[in-house]
């Protein structure tokens, strides 16, 4: 098994996508919509997934109740 490019995040590659997806505890498709907004280096992917994941659960909860 090869180390993925830490340089980049290589979207077409689903060993790439797996192994990414594993680092940053994301699914495959958030790896790609991530490089999608802010583009294929492994540490703003990682800066916006956790952003995207910053909200707390209260504010989930408020949400749902509408």
């Amino acid at each position: 098994m090869s180390k993925p490019n830490v340089e980049r995040i290589d979207v077409n590659s689903d060993q790439a996508l797996s192994t990414w997806a594993r680092k940053f505890d994301a699914s495959a498709e958030q790896i790609r919509e991530a490089v999608k907004a802010v583009g294929n280096h492994p540490d703003d992917v990682e800066l916006h997934l956790k952003g995207s994941r910053s909200s707390s659960n209260s504010e989930r909860v408020a949400k749902q109740a509408g």
